[in-house]
């Protein structure tokens, strides 16, 4: 999720060789973001947070390393699904 727009998160997604979608918040006015307590009002921007959410809905793994790297994430699905 990010508050940039779509165009935006897939031309990010695309540089770094992401294979799924980014969801934007940029329609929302940061509802989202403020949810899942990404929201940073000093900068009134979102932090940079990865959520892994299970099948259920739940979350799984946070990784709130404040850079995006999509193969941690891909990796910590690979361990998640080595559990079930």
């Amino acid at each position: 999720m990010s508050l940039d727009s779509p165009f935006a998160n897939k031309a990010f997604a695309d540089s770094v060789g992401a294979k799924f979608p980014l969801a934007s918040d940029w329609f929302n006015d940061g509802s989202v973001t403020k949810a899942y307590g990404a929201w940073n009002p000093k900068y009134r921007a979102a932090e940079r947070v990865t959520y892994l959410i299970d099948k259920s809905g739940k979350i799984a793994e946070v990784q709130d390393s404040g850079a995006v790297d999509p193969t941690k994430i891909v990796v910590a699905c690979e361990r998640t699904k080595l559990k079930n």
